[in-house]
């Protein structure tokens, strides 16, 4: 390493998105709090994540707001404007995050090994974190940590909801009942399961004695999957989705008893507060974006999936499956023979 850590002063952060990864990206940066309490923190993100993070103490934040085009750059510019960071984290690699790291002025620009250093990162960047064959992303992450001379990198969350969220969550959620919440819309609707599954697991789940709530953002996508949850289910079901903001969302998941997710936000929202899932994968690696403390209860057809697609290959560790119809191979009878083993093991003090 050209430089010595322990001298820093200041940092800035660029991870503009998305809501999983700045889940594990939090891990990260709060690891580095604990090794360097005085060292002043500025995290460059995108506004829907910015609602999710904005309380997170210690850390100040500015906003890229992609929608903006152009001018989020001049934006960027003009926020950092005598700003000089001894070290920049630059933790994305699309190109329109290597722009904008042109608008963060820095002496150590620390990116990705070069494998992993892809949309032109390592031409802005002058250090590189340490090369991992087949890191989990949040591990991935981890390896900025580690470049600063982080000793404990076990991951471990402090997201500080604030009291009225919190209290929100707990007019919805009592203390100590049995609820299941199903977050099931992905940012794309191939990596949706079917809403009849969906609502069959929901029935089960009713049947032994949970409360079953359907949670997500207010995107019509997901307000029509849960509806057509809710019109193949037996049970009444609760639905919440559109009717929270992410940090209240993030209360509700902190005192239900289990998720089930596809390959979503909410699914690592719900790991940061220690809250088992149940993660539903075909078309990503569940190795690399898979619930990071909960990788033994993912119901996963990713492997299979590939196989079919590139019989007798190695591939790509983060290589993604293809086909609209893969979730389909996770079948209603795996997912609730998972839902029962989870519960058999899950006592949660709230």
């Amino acid at each position: 390493m050209t430089f010595d850590p322990s001298k820093m002063k200041s940092l800035c952060l660029l991870r503009l998105s998305a809501i999983g990864d700045v889940c594990h990206a939090v891990a990260m940066v709060q690891a580095i709090q604990r090794q360097y309490p005085g060292l002043s923190i500025t995290w460059v993100i995108g506004k829907v994540e910015y609602q999710l993070l904005k309380h997170l103490p210690g850390i100040e934040f500015v906003i890229f707001d992609k929608s903006k085009g152009f001018k989020a750059y001049g934006e960027l510019r003009r926020a950092l404007k005598g700003r000089d960071f001894d070290v920049l984290l630059h933790m994305q690699v699309a190109l329109r995050a290597t722009v904008a790291s042109l608008m963060i002025p820095a002496k150590v620009r620390i990116g990705f090994d070069r494998a992993r250093a892809k949309e032109g990162q390592w031409l802005v960047t002058n250090e590189r974190v340490e090369a991992l064959a087949t890191p989990h992303v949040l591990e991935g992450f981890m390896g900025f940590a580690k470049k600063l001379g982080v000793t404990e990198l076990a991951p471990k969350w402090d997201m500080h909801i604030p009291a009225a969220d919190e209290a929100f969550a707990a007019e919805l959620v009592a203390d100590g009942e049995k609820v299941l919440a199903i977050c099931a819309a992905a940012s794309k609707a191939e990596r949706n399961w079917l809403p009849e599954r969906y609502a069959a697991v929901a029935d089960y789940a009713v049947s032994k004695g949970y409360r079953v709530l359907l949670c997500g953002g207010p995107a019509q996508l997901e307000k029509d999957l849960a509806a057509a949850i809710e019109a193949n289910c037996s049970a009444t079901l609760t639905n919440l989705v559109g009717k929270t903001s992410l940090v209240q969302l993030l209360a509700v998941l902190k005192r239900v008893s289990l998720v089930i997710a596809p390959d979503t936000g909410p699914a690592h929202m719900a790991v940061t507060q220690g809250t088992p899932v149940i993660g539903l994968y075909a078309h990503s690696n569940p190795g690399r974006t898979g619930p990071y403390l909960y990788q033994d209860s993912v119901v996963s057809v990713y492997d299979e999936a590939i196989r079919e697609q590139h019989p007798g290959k190695t591939i790509p560790w983060g290589l993604r499956a293809k086909g609209s119809h893969l979730m389909e191979k996770i079948s209603t009878d795996t997912v609730i023979a998972m839902f029962d083993r989870v519960t058999a093991n899950t006592v949660r003090p709230v």
